[in-house]
């Protein structure tokens, strides 16, 4: 059994389990769905069990979201998984790949579709941002989103991300930001107007097992 295929064949079961743990909750959508203006779009790592949902909902029809991701193992697991949602990949992090990574996502924010990044990954540290996605939002003079949601019961994994999954018959609240302007901030700046707009979401979540 080759190793795409083992991939392919979990990816696919964890697709099923997220649906399945979907279906079974109570959701709501906060924030504006978005239109033709091409964003990059932010989430922590740790959000990443159930934030394909967020895409179905929150995405234009006709418009595309381009989720960064590792060429780690992980990665390559993640990219699969995605698949399954109809959701786009472009491949490279700051370790590897990097250049590849970024004239592609260039060219995806140029076309006016989304790029989707997960600022404290591939692996940490825990909720940091890295200056990629701020440099890119910069360079291409477009605005950034921010995406989250929380559950009002949930596990939480012992992993470097605190990588929640809501359990089942929880009620889930996906929030989207208003676009945040970093074009003539410079990286520290930028960085703590992103965290303010990240902790500013986590405390309107009204759930009282935080972590």
């Amino acid at each position: 059994m080759g190793k795409s295929f083992k991939y392919s064949f979990l990816a696919f079961g964890i697709y099923i389990l997220q649906w399945l743990i979907f279906l079974t909750c109570k959701k709501e959508y906060l924030g504006q769905k978005l239109d033709d203006t091409p964003f990059v779009i932010l989430f922590w790592h740790g959000r990443l069990a159930l934030m394909p949902f967020a895409f179905r909902y929150f995405e234009k029809k006709g418009k595309k979201a381009y989720v960064m991701i590792s060429h780690h193992k992980d990665g390559d697991l993640i990219a699969k998984n995605i698949e399954f949602f109809k959701i786009n990949t472009i491949r490279g992090s700051s370790s590897k790949g990097a250049i590849s990574a970024l004239r592609e996502a260039f060219k995806v924010l140029d076309k006016k579709d989304d790029v989707v990044i997960t600022p404290d990954g591939p692996r940490g540290p825990y909720h940091s941002i890295a200056d990629g996605c701020i440099a890119l939002a910069q360079k291409c003079k477009v605005k950034i989103l921010l995406l989250n949601y929380e559950a009002s019961a949930y596990w939480e994994f012992k992993s470097w991300d605190r990588m929640i999954l809501p359990k089942p018959f929880s009620k889930i609240v996906y929030r989207i930001s208003e676009p945040i302007e970093v074009e003539n901030l410079d990286i520290d700046e930028a960085k703590k107007r992103i965290q303010t707009n990240f902790d500013m979401m986590y405390q309107m979540d009204g759930f009282k097992n935080k972590e």
